[in-house]
């Protein structure tokens, strides 16, 4: 029983893939994420990913995973089983910039956290989960059509993910290798008018009938005009075409303009999130 903690991808499927895929909704992200590392390698957020799984006598009941500089994600949890966590990750040595996870299990490892490292938690970001019900394009509709981005626009898409990261996170830059893989599988839709993409769309593979959609990006000099909802619409119809039954999205609960967009064209609540980093104390 407790933790188990690996950097053995297939030995995580094998342990807490059931658990993960038993709620795709809630678990888009480390779905998302396991399957991008099946396909472009262990390594293709960053070194060393790391992941776990908390057994109880009930079974798995709880799930970690982390790459590269991104913050350690936990899954829904026992917040006994989080602050367990932070003290086997101390233990460890394990150093961590941030987490994100559901916010009394976010708040139940950094209580641990703060006092065993010696670091103070900050909230970086709110989040809220959105899931597809009936889905109402945008009306009047903007001019322009979607297509599926090829391989001729990486380099457009690298500059529009950069511009997305800058705005949504301060910095950083896109991943190139992670946009090939989306332009692999024809995960990224663009929006043109007069000739001229306009705006972006990505989403993450279907796994477990549920893919998610993100980054979702205009360039200020094309806001205001309807392309982000219409691009949204247009590529959450796609999803629902390839096969998912679940198309959800996550929204920063401190950005009301994008929140609204996304409810008008037929996204509803699920559940929030809440993003901590660390820093010294």
């Amino acid at each position: 029983m407790g933790w188990n903690i690996t950097g053995d991808l297939d030995a995580y499927v094998a342990e807490a893939g059931d658990f993960l895929r038993a709620d795709p909704v809630e678990n888009t992200v480390p779905l998302g994420v396991v399957e991008t590392l099946r396909a472009s390698g262990v390594d293709a957020f960053g070194e060393g990913p790391l992941f776990g799984w908390w057994r109880s006598d009930a079974g798995v009941r709880g799930a970690l995973l982390q790459t590269g500089t991104f913050p350690l994600l936990l899954s829904a949890m026992p917040d006994h089983a989080a602050a367990t966590l932070a003290d086997e990750l101390a233990d460890r040595g394990v150093g961590l910039g941030g987490i994100t996870g559901h916010p009394t299990a976010a708040r139940a490892f950094a209580d641990v956290w703060e006092k065993r490292t010696e670091t103070i938690a900050e909230v970086h970001m709110r989040q809220r989960l959105f899931r597809l019900g009936r889905l109402e394009p945008p009306e009047p509709r903007p001019d322009g059509t979607p297509r599926v981005a090829t391989a001729a626009d990486h380099a457009l898409v690298r500059d529009w993910y950069t511009a997305f990261q800058d705005e949504a996170s301060g910095g950083g830059l896109a991943n190139t290798a992670l946009i090939d893989d989306r332009l692999g599988y024809g995960g990224l839709l663009l929006w043109e008018a007069e000739g001229r993409p306009v705006a972006l769309a990505g989403r993450t593979r279907v796994v477990a009938g549920m893919a998610r959609i993100g980054p979702v990006y205009t360039p200020p000099e094309h806001r205001r005009r309807g392309y982000g909802a219409a691009v949204t619409a247009a590529l959450a119809q796609a999803t629902l075409d390839a096969g998912a039954s679940h198309v959800v999205l996550f929204t920063d609960l401190a950005n009301p303009t994008s929140n609204g967009v996304y409810r008008r064209i037929g996204f509803r609540p699920v559940s929030d999130r809440l993003r901590l980093g660390f820093r010294a104390g």
